[in-house]
């Protein structure tokens, strides 16, 4: 059975297309078109256009990939969701996800990369369509690339003018890994660095066959990195090791490669550098895990938070490439810590993104219903709904130590919370360890403590 969709519409001024003149050669990327959003968001210059080619084509082998097909999926085609583009103060970031919501990737232009001028801000879809990525396929690094993304320019480069209208069963399960993978990637720290040379030689060494979902690690080995069958304290687990492949047509681009792992080594992030642009992949735990059903966002969405500065954060969204909270905290005059919390609730919502390069969020907002991101996490309903049945009983409590009972089908479970994590005696829990968020019962007990708060 195939999972919920949003039925979505994509609405272009004019298809995205490399247009030719005497000039050169223009790359007009089309966003979608919506009432009050900035019309054209860039105008510039590709620095070194055969590489920005490169990475945004490899972006687009993410979003057509499919890592894990469900039995009852293999006769389903899934339709292709276009990536989003975000235009802040001084770089273009695109994102986008597999298939199977296993693997984000996401393309930064940092400003040394692009020649130009912002001339609006925001996040939108930008038309990745065949013919736009046959042509990307000829850019060469003789002729100068003018970049547009927006559509500004539909009278110069379009005769018609008309709009491309798709309509797309775009899958929860994409728009609810977006705002998880965030989560994900705001707990990762750097775990190895190699150079460009020893990245391609790395690359060069994944097998060719696929691993069918099988667990290997990756280590250091010199200045290098090697895959090996045993796990050790130093290594990164990756399961389905040929996601990485994906970096093979980026090889002669890349300066130097660094992996981020979660603290657990389960999920991974391999940042590739190509000098003034960057491109990150991130790979689930599992390949039929996807970034969708993790639940890592819920504890976020669950926690207490000041609204009040909640609010004074938001506020403050400027699309700023670089969320400080330390200055955030100065301009909002708040504290560090709160504005932190703030931060990954705005993130759990989907109006920032995680940079790990940066250490940091920036500012995006997804262009999608975002009052429905709550709306597509079962677990947190279930736990508001017990919570409204008073089904949660708080035994005792005393600084970061808590225990409660909640009562489910015919029996109570037991949750105890403190500064280690959560634990609860539901089948659930059980099974997953809290590797997949919390259970229904902890994020009741959270909500109630956020109550009596």
């Amino acid at each position: 059975m195939a999972g919920p969709s949003l039925d979505y519409t994509y609405r272009y001024p004019q298809p995205s297309a490399l247009y030719h003149d005497q000039t050169g050669e223009r790359l007009l990327l089309a966003t979608t078109a919506e009432a009050g959003a900035p019309s054209l968001f860039f105008r510039g210059t590709l620095i070194e256009p055969r590489r920005t080619a490169d990475l945004l084509l490899t972006l687009v082998r993410v979003v057509q990939s499919r890592f894990h097909i469900p039995a009852q999926m293999l006769q389903r085609i899934i339709a292709q969701a276009d990536p989003v583009v975000t235009c802040s103060e001084d770089r273009l970031r695109f994102e986008a996800f597999s298939a199977c919501c296993s693997t984000y990737a996401r393309v930064d232009l940092l400003p040394s990369a692009i020649d130009g001028v912002f001339l609006g801000h925001g996040t939108t879809n930008v038309d990745f369509n065949p013919g736009m990525r046959t042509a990307l396929a000829r850019v060469n690094e003789r002729e100068p690339v003018r970049l547009s993304v927006g559509a500004g320019e539909v009278e110069v480069v379009s005769d018609g003018g008309s709009v491309v209208e798709r309509k797309v069963p775009l899958p929860l399960r994409w728009l609810k890994g977006f705002v998880e993978s965030q989560a994900y990637l705001a707990a990762m720290t750097p775990r190895m660095e190699v150079s460009g040379t020893e990245a391609r030689r790395f690359l060069r060494s994944l097998p060719r066959q696929g691993s069918q979902g099988r667990a290997t690690w990756v280590t250091r080995s010199g200045p290098g990195l090697r895959l090996s069958q045993v796990a050790s304290r130093e290594a990164v687990r990756v399961a389905g090791v040929e996601r990485l492949r994906l970096l093979e047509d980026l090889a002669r681009h890349i300066q130097g490669l660094r992996v981020y792992a979660t603290p657990d080594g389960q999920a991974t992030l391999w940042e590739a550098n190509c000098g003034d642009a960057r491109f990150q992949i991130a790979l689930s735990p599992e390949v039929w895990r996807g970034f969708s059903g993790e639940g890592q966002l819920l504890t976020d969405l669950a926690q207490m938070s000041d609204e009040g500065a909640l609010q004074s954060v938001r506020t403050a969204l400027r699309w700023q490439s670089r969320l400080n909270a330390e200055a955030l905290a100065r301009e909002c005059s708040l504290d560090a810590g709160a504005v932190r919390t703030a931060l990954a609730k705005l993130a759990a919502g989907g109006l920032v993104g995680y940079d790990v390069f940066q250490a940091g969020y920036f500012h995006r907002e997804l262009p999608f219903d975002l009052a429905r991101i709550e709306g597509l996490q079962p677990r947190l309903k279930d736990a508001r709904k017990l919570v409204a049945e008073q089904a949660v009983r708080v035994e005792s409590q005393s600084g970061d130590e808590v225990d409660a009972w909640v009562q489910g089908s015919g029996v109570e479970h037991r949750v105890r919370l403190n500064s280690e994590g959560s634990r609860c005696t539901c089948p659930w829990f059980a099974k997953h360890q809290g590797d997949r968020g919390p259970c229904k019962h902890v994020l009741a007990v959270q909500l109630t403590l956020n109550d009596e708060s």
